[in-house]
């Protein structure tokens, strides 16, 4: 599959990625042909969300990540003003390497893109997270269903009550991801994501969904909508999206983030114990 010849703009789908390699799937991102959700793509390697802010409040924001690591698992972080995530990747451009961008002003989210090469900042400094996408494919290899996956669909993300730990403007309510877990197998789905610290881990949280202040599972504030069925418990993570609302909080003039589940996919294998490219192997 010659992925890096695809005229820019047109479309790849999602069953032809799922089995692409990851030098595959960043160059349909990267020239347009590709602009859904990245569950179950670039098998194998860490995938992260990204917070976009200029240097100033950079200090606070990382305060904030090290202050509540389940939702915000720092992987990476930019020079100032350099797009290139060398740490996370050898070929990145963060300006153009995830499907979807979104852009907030004043706290407010005013647009999305597929490119932010426009509005790129010589005082910009890039955070990327950890993401719960990375421990899916354990799942899956462990014969665990993950329905968004199976069904390309973009996994449910809640608001819950849970609080984060304030650092200078950041603060907020953690967001969540859900799965619905075969009951009897809900032990094992904690085992196998606790492996993965910097993907969020185990979960915080599996049973009623009122006990986390979610009043409806089948309406999420953002991704799509999954079944719960019969003999299945909902099972909730710490999720990365948490930094968007922390950032709204925050008000900053300007920052950027990953549309909610549109990630980077990295060139860390998922199960790195530190999650940086070593020098020597940086081309």
């Amino acid at each position: 599959m010659q992925i890096a010849t695809v005229i820019p703009g047109a479309c790849v789908l999602y069953q032809e990625l799922k089995t692409s390699s990851l030098t595959d799937v960043r160059a349909a991102i990267r020239c347009g042909a590709y602009r859904s959700h990245t569950a179950g793509l670039g098998s194998g390697y860490l995938q992260a969300n990204l917070a976009i802010m200029p240097e100033t409040y950079a200090l606070d924001f990382m305060r904030y990540c090290q202050r509540n690591p389940k939702p915000c698992p720092l992987t990476g972080v930019s020079d100032t003003g350099n797009p290139s995530m060398f740490t996370m990747g050898r070929d990145i451009d963060i300006r153009t390497d995830v499907p979807a961008y979104n852009i907030y002003r004043d706290g407010r989210l005013t647009g999305s893109a597929q490119d932010i090469s426009d509005i790129w900042q010589d005082d910009f400094v890039v955070f990327a997270l950890g993401c719960s996408f990375t421990f899916e494919h354990a799942l899956q290899q462990a014969g665990i269903p993950v329905w968004h996956i199976d069904n390309d669909k973009t996994v449910p993300m809640y608001r819950s009550n849970i609080e984060t730990v304030p650092a200078g403007p950041f603060r907020g309510k953690m967001v969540v991801s859900m799965r619905a877990i075969p009951e009897a197998r809900v032990a094992e789905a904690v085992t196998i994501s606790s492996r993965f610290p910097l993907a969020h881990g185990a979960p915080v949280f599996w049973g009623d969904p009122a006990e986390l202040g979610i009043a409806d599972v089948a309406d999420p504030d953002w991704g799509d909508a999954v079944p719960v069925p019969d003999g299945h418990v909902p099972v909730f993570w710490a999720c990365g999206v948490t930094p968007q609302v922390a950032l709204e909080a925050a008000a900053l003039p300007i920052c950027i983030t990953h549309k909610p589940g549109h990630m980077l996919i990295s060139d860390i294998p998922e199960n790195a114990e530190v999650p940086v490219l070593q020098p020597d192997t940086i081309q």
